[in-house]
């Protein structure tokens, strides 16, 4: 089997990164959503339908090819984390979540070539180690934590925060891999370590261009 076009709907470097350690080529075509959270909505739900509206936005503009989109929401104590508008506000949120247990949300979705759409959510929970205020401006001033929610990078200079991972640790980067595999092996692409192959009936009617169904895959 050919390699498969996949689109990467995301300009997280930390997406990037983990499509790039399984070897899977990829392009990058940011999408442009509301992000807003619905009324009532919970942080699961919240994530799921951003990484769907990813995905159906980015493969609607090209059609025929492979899409994968994710979004991670951070939760302490029923508030949602996100990424810091300042370095205060930084250092307040890991000052927060310092010592204590939060949960990490990461939405999954892939649009397959024939426009079906597929999504799931996954979540981890992640204890931080006790530290002072001068450990967290500290940690701050590197820059790091910007451009995450929550404030912080599991797999960079924040792994000195963590004390312990519970669930996926690769949902917390911004893909949680076997959730990620799975739904696209229910597509019909099934991951070989670095390669693919056709892995069901279903492959090869996707592959063959006859199947169209779009719309919710239900659990």
């Amino acid at each position: 089997m050919t390699d498969p076009s996949i689109i990467l709907a995301s300009g997280s470097p930390r997406r990037a990164e983990l499509l790039r350690m399984l070897r899977i080529p990829f392009e990058v075509a940011e999408p442009d959503v509301d992000e807003r959270p619905a009324t009532g909505e919970s942080p699961q739900a919240q994530a799921e339908r951003l990484a769907r509206d990813k995905a159906d936005v980015v493969g609607r503009r090209f059609p025929g090819r492979w899409v994968l989109a994710g979004d991670t929401i951070v939760v302490l104590a029923g508030d949602v984390l996100g990424k810091p508008g300042s370095r205060e506000e930084a250092v307040t949120m890991l000052l927060r979540l310092q010592g204590r247990s939060h949960r990490v949300a990461s939405g999954v979705a892939v649009h397959g070539p024939t426009g079906h759409l597929r999504s799931g959510v996954e979540e981890t929970t992640v204890t931080f180690r006790p530290f002072t205020r001068e450990e967290a401006e500290a940690y701050v001033a590197t820059g790091e934590p910007m451009d995450k929610a929550g404030a912080y990078g599991i797999q960079g200079l924040g792994a000195a925060l963590v004390e312990r991972v519970e669930g996926d640790f690769f949902g917390v980067m911004g893909f949680p891999l076997i959730l990620l595999l799975r739904l696209l092996r229910e597509e019909g692409l099934d991951y070989r370590f670095g390669a693919w192959s056709q892995g069901s009936e279903r492959a090869s009617r996707v592959q063959d261009g006859q199947e169209a169904t779009t719309g919710r895959e239900e659990e």
